[in-house]
């Protein structure tokens, strides 16, 4: 009879870990989707909802006064979007501009942490790869975690129950991240994901808050297992923070580099669609064609635009989720972990 309520328990838990339909389709738009299939998709709902909107009655193509003022507004606007484009990636190369000195204090600061890796997870050297370093500090977390776990005999009342909670919170965490690491290969995307869903402040926070006020229950055994953990997760957000900003910097390159490309297509494509009806007597095509191929060149003029807003919403939600280093809890950063939050020992 108990194990069929645990079970029962167990299975609600999972029901409510399991994303629904929605959120998994608002975080592939956010976050996991790739931003050219986001942009695409952006750009064809462009086309259809035009279409649909002349279909319905709603738009008309036939003014050639209105299109031709509208094309013209659309270059301005796309030239001024291409020149901000193009002023970020300025800004970002700025930033590799550096002395010997400081190339060499920039070096230097990579290997002290690699280093510092190498030694925590017991390598000689550290992965090159940003997933493979993650994964091996959440191993290192686990082994610390199960260390602890087997010291709760030692413990007493309210202090046993809090240690258990946590480690459970850590471990629960853990299998979540793992099963995205297995998936990632070794794509620095796959890294930062995990990054975004790992709570590493909550569990921080939590592991100093529990050594600081059952300092005297603790074993010596015990105490080590929890530094250990604690260590580990410091050395994750300093990895967590090295990997978003290189990432973050590769990605804003590469999207300024797609604007570049899209930007001379989207102005031509407006500068057709004022060209359309350039003619003496109007448009140069058909009536029945013109909602159809100013549809689609309006489409390839909002590419720009649809890059901009991907790339914007992916980048400015890492960095929201992950925007405190060390314990300081946001509810933001745990909006990825609803299910099974670390328990707060400042509740008792």
């Amino acid at each position: 009879m108990v194990g069929d309520e645990t079970s029962t328990a167990d299975e609600a838990s999972a029901s409510r870990r399991r994303p629904n339909a929605l959120a998994r389709f608002q975080r592939w738009v956010l976050v996991d989707g790739d931003r050219l299939v986001v942009a695409a998709c952006i750009s064809v709902g462009t086309f259809l909802f035009f279409l649909g909107l002349e279909w319905l009655g709603v738009i008309s193509f036939a003014n050639a006064n209105s299109i031709t003022r509208m094309a013209s507004g659309m270059v301005a606007g796309t030239f001024s979007l291409v020149t901000l484009v193009v002023s970020i990636n300025q800004l970002i190369l700025s930033q590799e501009f550096t002395s010997a000195g400081a190339a060499e204090d920039r070096l230097e600061g990579v290997e002290s942490f690699r280093s510092e890796v190498a030694e925590t997870i017991g390598d000689p050297v550290a992965p090159a790869s940003p997933a493979r370093i993650l994964e091996e500090l959440f191993v290192s977390i686990h082994e610390g975690a199960t260390a602890l776990e087997d010291e709760t005999d030692t413990l007493e009342g309210d202090v046993r129950e809090d240690v258990r909670q946590y480690v459970r919170a850590v471990e629960s965490d853990m299998e979540r991240t793992q099963e995205i690491l297995s998936g990632s290969g070794t794509e620095t995307f796959g890294a930062v994901s995990v990054a975004v869903k790992y709570d590493a402040s909550r569990h921080l926070y939590t592991a100093r808050r529990l050594g600081q006020r059952h300092e005297g229950a603790f074993s010596q055994s015990a105490r080590e297992a929890l530094d250990r953990i604690v260590a580990d997760l410091e050395l994750f957000t300093v990895a967590r923070e090295h990997i978003k900003t290189v990432y973050l910097q590769r990605e804003l390159t590469r999207f300024s580099q797609l604007t570049i490309l899209t930007g001379v297509p989207a102005i031509t494509s407006a500068l057709l669609i004022g060209f359309l009806y350039a003619g003496r007597t109007g448009a140069v095509i058909v009536l029945p064609a013109l909602p159809w191929v100013v549809s689609g060149l309006l489409a390839v003029v909002f590419v720009p635009l649809a890059l901009l807003t991907t790339y914007i919403l992916r980048t400015a939600t890492i960095t929201r989720r992950t925007v405190s280093i060390g314990p300081l809890v946001l509810e933001s950063e745990s909006e990825s972990t609803p299910d099974r939050r670390a328990p707060d020992p400042d509740s008792r």
